[in-house]
């Protein structure tokens, strides 16, 4: 079992940053391959970005050059840095972890959620 915990979210304005952490428990994170979802109000969840347990990165493309996912598996963790920030980025960010490190867009192949965080961009 892994639990999930996001953090870091909050009200920027446009144009403005943030970085969401997520700190996952067990001992076999750096095996799994780590994702961050976004939804909006009244929309699917959606890809953002995913980092393999290689470091390999892979983002959608409406936030590719403006948000960079990272990991530091000596703390468990997964980072989404998120610059540049549009109204449109306005959602709540969920991490998830993918225990069979495959690269992946689909949050059916995400074993393990977090309960999300709230990020709102005001124009």
């Amino acid at each position: 079992q892994v639990q999930l915990v996001e953090s870091g979210g909050g009200l920027v304005q446009a144009g403005g940053s943030l970085r969401l952490s997520c700190a996952a428990s067990g001992r076999t994170f750096s095996s799994y391959a780590m994702g961050w979802f976004r939804q909006a109000p009244g929309k699917e969840r959606e890809f953002v970005a995913q980092i393999r347990r290689s470091g390999n990165t892979y983002y959608a493309e409406s936030v590719k050059g403006r948000f960079s996912i990272s990991r530091d598996n000596a703390k468990n963790t997964v980072y989404l840095q998120m610059n540049s920030l549009k109204a449109g980025d306005t959602a709540v960010y969920y991490c998830a972890a993918n225990t069979q490190n495959s690269r992946s867009s689909r949050d059916a192949d995400y074993d393990y959620w977090g309960q999300g965080t709230q990020v709102t961009v005001s124009s």
